[in-house]
């Protein structure tokens, strides 16, 4: 019995690849048969048994599609991008039973075929959304971020976005293991890190997913400050500089001392110039972005104060500075897409700016400030945007008001544009079950054409998989297919991840999960709440039961289920821990929140290394000291 995978094109990188996987998965479901793998479409004496060959047939479609046909010993799968064959090899393994659950090998379930018969296998599909993807947040490891890259088309994703002209600090995080004493830190410079993301570019490259790149620190970089976190800095300023700075509070210096979270004086030739310039000159060196992210400084109410700025909204002079870039982009031959972004100041559309070039922009609507208690809200007459104040904003909470803004966009500008959102930035740590969660993201992706949005980017830690990675596994797939269910993906993960037990186990993280409150955990309403108090205080009863129950005594033979009932077990101490902090911190009880927030963080801290793929350390303390509100009511944690 002989399967050879077979590629046409044998200068096609992605296409060598996405034959590799196929062949190296196809060894382990078939491990009596002889699997090999070849490109170009020279053949050899003997003709195999089962040929299924891989090609890319363009059809002018952007979106992702492939075509998948295999019978009588013949098979193709066929896509329009290679990126979209691969995703295509990917899903003819799902259909033979194989389960990407997490990013990493240990997480995904290859089952043995019976017989080389079910290799026959029918089936075509469009990607619901073109833009689907994750962006780096959090603190992560080189390894971390290299699995999630290798986990994304398994799953129908076709981009990341690697924040940042170089991603310092999301690496620093974890190497410095800051926030965590029991650790110590370990060496990183940034000539490291440029080395890394060369790394995470080629493995990016090789699997033909999109390139995302930078975002914030342009303001800074333009001026000469580099700009790569969100930590306070002192430099010795030129007064070509200074005068370059936003003036806040008749004060022209770093916004709170960060060069990331400092605006420009946007109304000065010389600033439009250095800006546009930097824009221009990183395009030039850096081709192999897809998308490149330009975007004004972080924080909000910081915008230059300055008789010439105040004769402007900031999204005029935005625009003013974007169009600027795409006509030096054009002049030097450059096709390079611009990332344009609708948060905090520039959530209010120009007045009298439009761009001039819409095919060069993607609109990014980053509705930071929602609610996650409940999805998008469609239908019905959205509120009136409220009038722009300068250095006096307060941003929309609920869903309708952040639609508001989109709306009002959309009369400006009706080209390419995705969501960038929040569900697994902080939201999720609310969630101790992670079922809540998933569904809303679920039901927001259902809705994003209707809201005239062509996909989403995930803003998100790499490690969020405690109690597992349900949230991004129902992300990417609902991404790609709009016909899949909630109850289908959950069930199906489940089965898959917990084995012939799964039942009690959804019961129990759902039952968790309606108990939680993410606004609660995001600072949203009085830290003094009696029904979160109540729901902690059931949440603990649940969690002990389901800790003490004969499931969670059980051994595991099958590795996957025991890798996740490990975790599980572990997230039970997590959860117990947090449970309490969180409800004495909503009954008021400062002294007992403390206690109970210190315990739970010495315990995350000291088990880190032994959950490190699942669970962000550094940044479940800073959202939970931050904003939930541990450090300002509790005193704790400095």
């Amino acid at each position: 019995m002989g399967i050879i995978f077979s590629y046409e094109d044998a200068d096609d990188r992605t296409l060598a690849f996405a034959a590799g996987e196929a062949g190296d998965y196809i060894r382990r479901m078939l491990p009596d048969t002889e699997v090999s793998v070849q490109g170009g479409t020279k053949r050899g004496d003997t003709a195999p048994d089962w040929e299924i060959v891989l090609a890319v047939e363009p059809d002018g479609e952007p979106k992702d599609h492939f075509e998948i046909h295999a019978a009588d010993g013949k098979g193709r799968i066929a896509g329009n991008h290679s990126r979209s064959v691969l995703i295509g090899v990917y899903h003819y393994l799902y259909l033979l039973g194989c389960r990407f659950l997490g990013p990493g090998k240990g997480l995904e379930r290859v089952p043995r075929l019976g017989s080389a018969d079910a290799l026959a296998q029918d089936c075509s599909h469009t990607a619901g959304y073109y833009h689907r993807g994750v962006c780096i947040e959090g603190a992560e490891s080189l390894e971390n971020i290299l699995d999630f890259v290798d986990w994304l088309p398994k799953i129908g994703y076709n981009t990341c976005f690697i924040q940042f002209q170089l991603p310092y600090t999301f690496l620093a995080r974890w190497y410095q293991h800051e926030g965590n004493a029991h650790l110590e830190p370990e060496e990183l410079t940034v000539e490291m890190t440029a080395a890394y993301t060369k790394r995470i570019v080629a493995e990016m490259k090789k699997r033909d997913l999109l390139l995302q790149q930078v975002g914030h620190g342009w303001t800074g970089e333009s001026i000469g400050i580099p700009s790569m976190d969100w930590k306070a800095a002192s430099y010795e300023l030129s007064g070509r500089q200074r005068a370059m700075l936003a003036e806040v509070g008749g004060v022209r210096g770093f916004y709170h001392g960060i060069p990331m979270n400092t605006n420009l004086c946007y109304s000065k030739p010389e600033v439009v110039e250095a800006f546009s310039e930097c824009v221009v000159r990183y395009a030039q060196v850096h081709p192999e972005v897809d998308y490149l992210h330009v975007w004004l400084a972080d924080e909000c109410n910081n915008i230059c104060e300055c008789e010439e700025c105040r004769k402007a909204v900031p999204t005029d002079q935005y625009v003013h500075i974007l169009n600027v870039i795409d006509r030096k982009l054009t002049e030097r031959e450059l096709d390079t897409k611009i990332v344009f972004l609708l948060y905090q100041e520039l959530l209010w559309p120009p007045k009298k700016e439009k761009l001039e070039n819409p095919d060069r922009f993607v609109l990014m609507f980053a509705p930071i400030s929602r609610s996650f208690n409940s999805s998008y809200q469609l239908g019905g007459e959205l509120p009136a945007v409220e009038e722009y104040r300068r250095n006096r904003i307060q941003l929309p909470v609920n869903v309708s008001q952040n639609m508001a803004y989109l709306k009002a966009w959309q009369e400006h500008f009706t080209g390419d544009s995705f969501v960038y959102d929040y569900h697994l930035g902080r939201a999720h740590y609310g969630d101790f079950g992670y079922v809540h969660i998933s569904r809303i993201l679920c039901e927001d992706i259902a809705q994003l054409g209707r809201m005239g949005l062509n996909g989403h980017i995930s803003c998100q830690e790499m490690r969020a998989g405690l109690p597992n990675f349900l949230p991004n596994y129902v992300m990417g797939r609902k991404l790609f297919d709009l016909d899949c269910t909630f109850e289908e993906l959950a069930e199906e993960y489940y089965q898959a991840a917990y084995g012939e037990d799964w039942k009690e186990v959804y019961t129990y993280l759902s039952g968790l999960s309606s108990l939680c409150s993410c606004d609660y955990f995001n600072n949203k309403g009085s830290r003094t709440d009696a029904a979160v108090a109540a729901d902690m205080k059931k949440a603990r009863e649940m969690t002990a039961a389901f800790a003490a129950s004969e499931s969670m005594a059980k051994e595991r033979k099958d590795p996957v289920c025991a890798e996740f009932w490990r975790v599980l077990k572990y997230h039970c101490r997590v959860a117990a821990e947090l449970e309490a902090a969180v409800g004495y911190l909503a009954e008021g009880k400062t002294e007992e929140a403390a206690q109970a927030w210190n315990r739970f963080s010495e315990l995350i801290c000291e088990n880190e290394l032994s959950f490190q793929p699942y669970l962000d350390v550094y940044r479940i303390r800073e959202v939970s000291l931050n904003f939930t509100g541990f450090r300002r009511l509790c005193g704790c944690g400095k």
